[in-house]
């Protein structure tokens, strides 16, 4: 009775961790989380009951060790620091993609890259329209940028009905987003004043971790703490200090330090010396021979899993249930009152609303058209333009990075709130849109393909 009992209770553990694995690996949820938190976020800022919240993120967090000492509000860790951990997984995932997703071939990337193009240069045009010569001027980045854990999540809602290669091309699309905008970071929002020396110093680092990469050391400390050191320079450079964590993402190694077949063999070798070892007893912790077997099948099994992986597989789960949350809820308290409605509104509002709702799409469409009209370009098989033209509406979920730019556009808080305003409504809109729009789009059965899929989506 008690064998069975326990064998019950360890079926149902197991259970539990295959749940939770599934929870954390899912886009739909994390997005989900993050709503709340944006919700939590606006209820914080317009509720009195509710304002010790946002004094929190006013609060001094100096860190000093000795003479060494960084001075920054507990906001600024957030946007500075913990943001730094999110571009280094966005990093990991376009070094990834590049390496042999989507991003591997010419032919493969040529869709996607104009896609991303028109969808950046449309909305960004279209908020120079409304802002040129304004002091609103410099927020033209805020309309470039896609959400994609909000689009995935959103596309995700449909399941089956969507074609896996219209998911793959949306994951493809935002990556090159994500470069687009990483790029425009770097250049365009410095933090502060540039200074060269520390410059200099950031790239010896990253000759140091390049070294390692081309040494293919697959020891993770050897990059993150050389990473800290690189983040602090590129933070005392003037470029925004999350650029550290992008740079830190390109130097991770890619391939495995031992190759398929070594590893089968080896694999093989040590199963069938674990075999012969065994004695009958179900506790291995009393048979020594077995223990150093499973020691060295866990040290191939490492060498097998290239660093990036690893890297990928345990970060990414951070990023998406605490830092992009925790971003949200010191990010996206948009105060209202007062806001007077439509009559109140600025062009910076009315640029990122058409800029995402309507530039996004149509950048995307004129962009993929062209690129297939003059065969630069092939549209996957199983994709029809409606459907294309419908990914276009739901990449207009700006959100996480949109609202970043924002930050770093205006020094006047009441047009980085009115920014942000028109990120989360327009973001909604985008997202019920889209969603609306896919449904029609996707209502009739289309043929499956197989199609190389670089990551679960």
């Amino acid at each position: 009775m008690s064998s069975t009992l326990s064998r019950q209770s360890a079926t149902r553990r197991r259970e539990i961790i295959n749940i939770f694995g599934i929870f954390v690996h899912n886009n739909a949820t994390g997005g989900l989380f993050l709503v709340l938190c944006t919700i939590f976020a606006l209820m914080a800022a317009n509720l009195d009951e509710l304002s010790l919240f946002n004094d929190i993120w006013s609060i001094n967090a100096d860190f000093a060790i000795g003479g060494f000492k960084i001075e920054m509000s507990l906001l600024h860790w957030v946007n500075d620091a913990l943001m730094a951990i999110f571009f280094f997984v966005v990093g990991l995932e376009i070094k990834r993609e590049m390496a042999v997703g989507e991003l591997s071939s010419l032919k493969q990337a040529s869709l996607p890259i104009f896609a991303a193009a028109g969808g950046m240069v449309v909305p960004a045009a279209i908020y120079a329209l409304f802002n040129a010569g304004g002091e609103a001027a410099g927020g033209w980045g805020i309309p470039m940028a896609t959400d994609i854990a909000f689009s995935l999540g959103i596309i995700s809602l449909l399941g089956s009905t969507v074609p896996v290669s219209l998911k793959i091309f949306l994951t493809a699309l935002a990556i090159v987003d994500d470069i687009g905008a990483i790029i425009v970071l770097a250049v365009y929002y410095p933090s502060h004043e540039i200074h060269p020396e520390f410059l200099i110093y950031a790239g010896a680092i990253v000759v140091l971790l390049l070294l390692f990469n081309r040494l293919n050391i697959h020891n993770a400390a050897l990059y993150l703490i050389p990473g800290v050191v690189l983040w602090y320079f590129v933070y005392q450079s003037g470029v925004h200090a999350t650029i550290a964590g992008v740079a830190l993402a390109m130097c991770i190694p890619v391939r495995s330090q031992i190759n398929e077949v070594r590893f089968y063999v080896r694999s093989k070798y040590y199963l069938e010396k674990f075999k012969q070892a065994g004695n009958g007893e179900i506790n291995i912790l009393a048979n020594p021979e077995q223990l150093g077997i499973i020691h060295n099948l866990h040290s191939k099994i490492r060498k097998v899993n290239p660093l990036i992986n690893r890297f990928e597989h345990t970060i990414n789960p951070w990023v998406t249930y605490s830092i992009m949350p925790i971003f949200a809820l010191a990010n996206a308290g948009v105060v209202f009152e007062g806001t007077g409605g439509l009559s109140s509104l600025s062009n910076i509002s009315y640029g990122i609303f058409f800029g995402l709702l309507f530039g996004k799409p149509i950048g995307i469409f004129i962009a993929s058209y062209i690129a297939c009209r003059f065969k630069i370009a092939e549209l996957p098989e199983g994709i029809r333009w409606g459907q294309l033209f419908s990914v276009g509406i739901i990449a207009g979920i700006g959100f996480t990075m949109s609202i970043f730019i924002d930050s770093l556009a205006f020094s006047n808080e009441l047009l980085i709130n009115e920014g942000k305003a028109a990120i989360l409504v327009t973001s909604v809109v985008a997202g019920v849109v889209g969603l609306i729009a896919l449904r029609f789009t996707c209502d009739r059965p289309i043929q499956r393909v197989k199609y190389k899929k670089p990551r679960d989506l």
